[in-house]
């Protein structure tokens, strides 16, 4: 045997001792990383599946709590949507505790449904849920409160940050107009038909409010008025639509609409 092929089996031994002796000293490291990514695969997969499987039971409860609240089994729908909120996953929670609130109202208990809503306001860390609950509460507070317990829940929606603004105009526009405050009532609903964003609906609105103000003398921009009618008539011109939320409902049940 050549001084070459005896060094090359050498080395090569050597090579082979050092890799038994690193395997020896690494392998637990090595195969407790790799079951430990096994794992960690499989715990990811499982929570997908639990997700999932918990989203889709969840979304079946709240549609059928849904069904019972308009087949008029209120006292069923109360009780499902209660244990959604309980043990459903964080939006179908919020979503039941939102139709708990409408229920109440529905069910001519404002002080409860204002008690919800503002419970939910003050428990919601999302913006826009928070300030939806703020103007639902809002416009139940026009029928059953003062201009101060409006103000209170919907005063600081009113800027043009919030996407509740319209919403929250006419909560406070509706409850001035009911407590006899007509200029601070027309400055909220010229708010409403001034602004550019503003959609179709809350022009339309806008424009049934002003036009019923300018009727009883109060002076209103024929600018605005023509600005929040969709079409663009003049006053005269427009035929009022029975459903259509008027200045004249005050008092009433009022059904809370948002802006899209």
């Amino acid at each position: 045997m050549s001084d070459d092929s005896f060094l090359r089996e050498v080395e090569e031994e050597l090579r082979s001792d050092k890799l038994k002796a690193f395997w020896r000293r690494f392998a637990p490291f090595i195969i407790g990383g790799a079951v430990l990514i096994v794992l960690l695969v499989a715990a990811n997969e499982v929570w997908k599946w639990y997700r999932t499987s918990t989203a889709a039971n969840a979304s079946d409860q709240y549609y059928a709590a849904l069904d019972m609240a308009e087949s008029g089994d209120v006292t069923g729908a109360q009780a499902a949507f209660a244990e959604l909120e309980a043990s459903g996953p964080d939006g179908y929670a919020t979503l039941a505790r939102f139709q708990e609130a409408a229920l109440l109202a529905e069910e001519g208990d404002p002080q409860a449904a204002l008690a919800a809503y503002d419970a939910l306001a003050a428990s919601l860390d999302q913006r826009r849920l928070r300030e939806l609950a703020y103007v639902l509460g809002g416009y139940i507070a026009v029928d059953h409160l003062d201009v101060g317990a409006v103000e209170q829940r919907v005063g600081g929606l009113t800027g043009d940050e919030s996407s509740m603004r319209n919403s929250a105009r006419e909560a406070l526009g509706l409850a001035h107009y009911k407590a006899g405050n007509i200029e601070e009532a027309r400055a909220n609903f010229e708010a409403m038909a001034a602004d550019p964003n503003a959609g179709q609906d809350v022009q339309l609105r806008a424009f049934i409010y002003l036009e019923q103000l300018a009727s009883t003398g109060v002076d209103v921009s024929e600018d605005l008025l023509e600005a929040a009618s969709p079409a663009g008539p003049a006053p005269d011109q427009i035929t009022v639509p029975a459903e259509s939320p008027s200045l004249d409902t005050v008092g009433q049940p009022l059904e809370a609409e948002t802006e899209q």
